[in-house]
């Protein structure tokens, strides 16, 4: 698959729409990733109030993990504007789901990626 399928596939999560309240959305930024079996998952973040939200990451993570599923080849996160880097949050969630997650290739424009160890260099794991 190349970068731009898989952008186009986390694209078409998004779509910010309101929840319970004024200020409180979902879907302003989308993730897809590919496993290293090639499946696909998708998640969307959540912005709620007192830091109980969380990232698209994560939520594309939930799905795989659901598959039990836990080696990414590829993850980009994407938002209207632009191709996201995950937070360190969200870097440090994929290397402890496996260590493996260390060679992930991480999408950061159209063409090119970064591997998630030059992003978390000498990690503790």
């Amino acid at each position: 698959m190349r970068h731009q399928e898989l952008i186009e596939i986390a694209k078409a999560g998004l779509g910010e729409f309101q929840l319970a309240k004024q200020g409180l959305t979902a879907g302003s930024v989308s993730c897809a990733l590919m496993t290293n079996k090639g499946t696909i998952y998708t998640g969307i973040c959540l912005d709620l109030a007192y830091g109980i939200g969380f990232c698209a990451e994560h939520a594309a993570i939930a799905e795989m993990l659901k598959a039990r599923e836990t080696v990414i080849d590829y993850i980009v996160t994407v938002s209207s504007k632009k191709i996201m880097m995950p937070c360190g949050r969200c870097r440090e969630l994929m290397i402890q789901v496996s260590k493996e997650n260390l060679n992930t290739k991480v999408v950061v424009d159209e063409k090119s990626y970064m591997i998630l160890s030059d992003l978390l260099p000498k990690h503790w794991i």
